[in-house]
C-alpha cells in the first residue's frame, strides 16, 4: 500500500506541503484486518493510533442487558481510536472492531508526539481534527436526544448511504438507538414516501 490517501487525508483540513506531508506520514505502517476482529478490546490502554484507508468499523459498549450498543461507525477514510486512552493512558470504555475488511495505517504515541514537538503544519490539523470531531460528537448527541427515529434514519441516508449496503441493519439499529423492527418498519414506511 502506499500512503496516498493518508498525506491526502493530512491535506484535506489544512494546506500542507508534500515534502511535510510525507515526513509526518512517515512512521505510519500499514495493516488489514479482516471482518469481525477486534481492533480496539474494552478496558485496554490504546498504544497506537489508526487511520482507516478502507472499510468499516464500530465501536460499542454492552449495556446493562449484556446487549451490544453500537457508539460509532467509522468509514473510512478517517482515524479511529480512543484518544483519551491513547493520549492519557487510561482503559478504553468500548471496543472497536472491523465491519468489513479493513486496511489502516498506524503509529505509536512516541512518533504522533515528535510530529506534535517538530511540524507545526501537524499541530494543526490535528487542532483541527480534534474540532471536527468534537462537532460531530456533540451533533449526534443533540440529534439522538431532539430528533424522531425517523428523522434520524432519514440523516443517515442522506449522510452515508453507503453504510446500508455494507453494515447489517442489526447494527444501524442501535447506532440509531431504535430496535430492528422499528427500523425495518421505518425504511417501509420511507420508502413510500
Amino acid at each position: 500500500m502506499n500512503k496516498q490517501a493518508l498525506n491526502t487525508y493530512f491535506q484535506s483540513l489544512i494546506p500542507i506541503s508534500e515534502e511535510i506531508t510525507k515526513k509526518i506520514s512517515e512512521p505510519f505502517c500499514d495493516f488489514k484486518l479482516n471482518k469481525h476482529t477486534t481492533l480496539l478490546d474494552k478496558n485496554t490502554v490504546s498504544t497506537e493510533t489508526y487511520f482507516l484507508e478502507t472499510g468499516y468499523v464500530r465501536s460499542f459498549i454492552l449495556n446493562e442487558n449484556n446487549e451490544e450498543v453500537t457508539t460509532n461507525i467509522y468509514v473510512a477514510p478517517c482515524f479511529v481510536n480512543d484518544f483519551l486512552s491513547f493520549f492519557k493512558k487510561q482503559p478504553t470504555k468500548e471496543t472497536y472492531q472491523t465491519l468489513t475488511e479493513c486496511e489502516f495505517w498506524k503509529t505509536d504515541f512516541d512518533s504522533i508526539q515528535d510530529n506534535f514537538h517538530n511540524i507545526s503544519e501537524f499541530r494543526e490539523f490535528s487542532r483541527l481534527l480534534f474540532v471536527v470531531n468534537y462537532y460531530k460528537l456533540n451533533d449526534r448527541l443533540i440529534e439522538m436526544t431532539s430528533k424522531k427515529a425517523e428523522t434520524r434514519y432519514l440523516n443517515l441516508l442522506k449522510q452515508q448511504p453507503d453504510i446500508f449496503k455494507h453494515i447489517p441493519l442489526k447494527i444501524i439499529a442501535s447506532y440509531l438507538g431504535i430496535t430492528d423492527s422499528s427500523l425495518s418498519r421505518i425504511r417501509k414506511d420511507t420508502s413510500k414516501m
